[in-house]
């Protein structure tokens, strides 16, 4: 299939890659050229502006949030040049307004529309076992379908409206943000009373809590070198949209405020350029361990 790629940053690099391997053409267009050039190297080709890239059967947009697919997508006309056969694919994290906002777009332009936003890492997308959320028509998503497969793992189909996906995707962010807080604050609470952070990692990770969440970030948090894989400003970012979704539909999400807070006040601390898992820091300076869970 001919696709079209916008977005090649640590996620979208990966999932283009995975499209290439699977015999797919692959059209990239990046911001920063030598993303795109590193891809072409790769078996990619190289579209020198957004609207090549459109020029696909189905097009796949991973760009950062909502204003970056506002000022490349809609401010740049790119759905007046779409092919009316094309399948429009969003898969970043984007706010459940926007994302009802492109239904709307897409709609009275007649241009198929599917969000299929990712639950992974770049390592995970570099092994092409994404879980993969996917909302649109089922005609739609059966048409992109081997595209899907090709980047991830598993598909969960949550609905025929795009944005329902966005909803479930910002659902699971919050959740994992809060399952980094909760170990963090248990970490914290462990070492004051002179018991090893290891320890309580062991001990969740090996019995009620052995989900990959929590044997990615409890190490993590212990180590505390937070190579960035997701970072602190885009974790706020999440969020700061599930706290909006959740104030749109009538969804109090008290604990999104306290993580928001937090997220601050690590990115205040100097931790922006840090994985998402610094917010361990917080828990662990208020505590007065200056940062260290052993």
């Amino acid at each position: 299939m001919d696709v079209g790629f916008l977005g090649l940053g640590a996620m979208g690099s990966q999932m283009a890659l995975q499209l290439i391997k699977a015999g797919h053409k692959v059209s990239a267009w990046n911001r920063s050229p030598q993303k795109v050039q590193d891809l072409v190297a790769q078996g990619g080709v190289a579209a020198a502006t957004p609207q090549q890239a459109f020029q696909a059967d189905a097009i796949i947009t991973m760009l950062a949030d909502d204003d970056s697919i506002a000022s490349v997508v809609l401010a740049g006309g790119l759905f007046e040049t779409a092919p009316t056969h094309a399948v429009h694919i969003v898969m970043a994290t984007i706010s459940v307004g926007f994302a009802k906002q492109l239904e709307k777009l897409h709609a009275a332009r007649g241009l198929a529309y599917v969000a299929a936003p990712v639950m992974g890492r770049p390592d995970v997308a570099a092994g092409g076992e994404l879980n993969i959320l996917v909302a649109g028509k089922p005609e739609h998503v059966q048409k992109v379908q081997p595209l899907l497969d090709a980047m991830g793992k598993a598909t969960w189909p949550i609905g025929d409206e795009p944005h329902k996906a966005n909803v479930v995707k910002l659902g699971m962010n919050f959740m994992l943000a809060s399952a980094i807080e909760s170990m963090s604050e248990v970490i914290a609470l462990a070492t004051r009373n002179d018991i090893a952070g290891e320890k309580v990692v062991e001990v969740l990770t090996n019995t009620l809590f052995g989900a990959p969440a929590y044997k990615i970030y409890g190490p993590a948090i212990l180590a505390g070198t937070f190579k960035p894989g997701f970072k602190l400003p885009l974790g706020l970012k999440d969020v700061r949209l599930v706290l909006a979704a959740g104030e749109d539909s009538g969804a109090p999400m008290p604990f999104a405020s306290i993580l928001r807070d937090n997220f601050i006040d690590a990115i205040a601390h100097g931790d922006g350029d840090k994985d998402w898992a610094a917010i361990s820091k917080v828990a662990l300076r208020r505590a007065g361990l200056m940062g260290e869970a052993k």
